[in-house]
């Protein structure tokens, strides 16, 4: 008998010490049930209290949201594979809406929209988690956009410039160069401040690898975050993926630090918006496409912007990439992103394929804001650049069916050859601010159109090289102010002058 007291009054003890280490409280949990489930949708039923947005549990492990409420029944879509759910399931309320993690463990990690890894290294580990869906700035939380965002690419710094905090559309048919154009304005901000965030809906794995690579070899791979939506990835989860990116990239600029996100690509988002809308009987309207959505695209770009300066001072600048079909403009997509962004780039399947690249519409490309943001030096070069250039495409395309017709178009002819040779550039090829006035500077004074066509690929090619290594001090004064005095501009073309005469112009 003594020997079971001693056992009762040592499970007494030990009962008191874990009632004591925690503490009970009653926890409600909300479960319904799956009635359909299809096509990365589902209908479920009994859980009335969800929210919308809110994240949902299945009973395999998988993961939902809720976007539709009804009084019976809710849809939702898929984050995961749903090959453990079947109609009778048990679904369960998360009890808030979906999240995704951020900070500084993400940056050089390629990822899901949901932040988990796709690399194959473990999970970053995140302090804190952020909703996928934030509302944008308003506008006394904006600042004027003022900085620019170099993308190393001339016929865009020069003429269809990007300052900090805009929103600039990438638009054109497909295999026209569209990615390589974000890819160069990410390699570019390698000798930037600037974060890099890349957004990937449903594209290809090879393309997408080949672009990894490339940022990794050329550019700020260490400041450059990846968030994938493979092609095999839930249409619930790839239809996050921008959103998601978005609240990512928006930790950082809450630092007073500046982003840039690039989206690839929109239409491909607004088919998954579409098709997902279809799935849950929702009212369809132009194109199939449903009533919200201009919203769903305008609720995301808008939250692109330059932070007042009591709000740290940060910018989100996001480069929304869109294809055409039949380079048609006025379809209902591109009309709808065109109106919501502050300028596209309009790239022509025509100059592409006559190897203009990068193939940009200079005549019906626009930047509403980035001319306020550029640096004087590369504004006042490349002040009568578009018109000069627009010119000289009219002019080409008369004498196309006859000889010049005086010395003064034969002149201006060969000038504007001169200009596109100098916009032409080849991928992950990225000219700094210095040799981009180096160039500019080179065709104003009018010391390149003399160059035959040799001579002048040999020029740009060395043309970086050169400025190191003669011009230190002037390229450094250019880099570091965006300005070039008078005298420093005389130096700058008596040194050039000196350098094509030695190259045999």
């Amino acid at each position: 008998m003594t020997e079971l007291d001693d056992d009762l009054a040592r499970w007494a003890a030990q009962a008191q010490t874990v009632a004591a280490a925690a503490t009970l409280e009653p926890h409600q949990r909300e479960r319904g049930r799956v009635e359909r489930i299809g096509d990365g949708v589902a209908l479920l039923s009994g859980l009335a209290g969800a929210g919308q947005d809110e994240m949902l549990r299945f009973a395999d492990g998988g993961l939902g949201m809720a976007v539709t409420l009804a009084p019976e029944r809710i849809g939702a879509v898929l984050l995961s594979p749903s090959a453990g759910i079947a109609a009778g399931s048990v679904v369960e309320r998360g009890g808030a809406v979906v999240r995704v993690p951020v900070g500084e463990a993400l940056l050089g990690r390629v990822v899901d929209p949901l932040g988990r890894p796709l690399d194959g290294r473990p999970a970053p580990v995140c302090q804190r988690s952020e909703p996928v869906e934030r509302p944008a700035p308003a506008i006394v939380e904006r600042d004027p956009i003022t900085r620019p965002l170099a993308t190393g690419i001339t016929v865009l710094d020069a003429m269809i410039p990007i300052g900090r905090g805009q929103r600039e559309l990438i638009i054109g048919d497909g295999k026209t160069g569209k990615t390589a154009i974000a890819a160069d304005a990410v390699i570019n901000q390698r000798d930037s401040d600037v974060i890099c965030v890349w957004a990937s809906i449903g594209q290809r794995a090879a393309a997408v690898n080949r672009l990894i690579e490339a940022v990794g070899r050329f550019g700020p791979r260490e400041r450059t975050l990846f968030v994938i939506a493979e092609a095999s990835a839930p249409p619930g989860l790839a239809w996050l993926t921008p959103y998601a990116a978005c609240s990512m990239a928006e930790h950082f600029v809450e630092q007073g630090r500046d982003v840039l996100l690039v989206i690839d690509d929109l239409t491909h988002h607004a088919a998954l918006h579409r098709e997902l809308s279809l799935l849950l009987r929702r009212p369809p309207g132009r194109e199939a496409y449903p009533g919200d959505i201009f919203f769903a695209h305008a609720r995301l770009l808008e939250r692109g912007a330059q932070r007042a300066a009591a709000l740290g001072g940060g910018s989100l600048t996001i480069l929304p990439i869109v294809a055409t079909q039949g380079g048609n403009l006025t379809a209902y997509i591109p009309t709808n992103i065109i109106s919501i962004t502050d300028g596209q780039i309009i790239l022509d399947p025509k100059l592409f394929h006559a190897g203009q690249k990068p193939a940009v519409d200079v005549g019906l490309s626009v930047s509403r804001v980035g001319g306020k943001a550029q640096p004087p030096l590369l504004r006042r070069l490349a002040g009568s650049l578009k018109l000069d250039y627009a010119q000289f495409l009219e002019l080409e395309m008369f004498t196309r069916f006859g000889g010049m017709a005086d010395e003064r178009t034969r002149r201006q002819v060969e000038h504007g050859r001169r200009i596109r040779a100098l916009l032409i550039q080849t991928n992950t090829r990225v000219r700094g601010l210095p040799e981009q006035a180096a160039g500019l500077l080179a065709l104003g004074a009018g010391l390149l159109d003399p160059l035959a066509e040799p001579a002048l690929a040999a020029f740009l090619d060395g043309l970086a090289d050169w400025l190191a290594t003669a011009c230190p001090a002037l390229a450094a004064r250019i880099a570091a102010t965006g300005e070039l005095d008078p005298a420093g501009q005389s130096e700058l073309i008596e040194r050039l002058r000196g350098h094509l005469a030695a190259l045999g112009a």
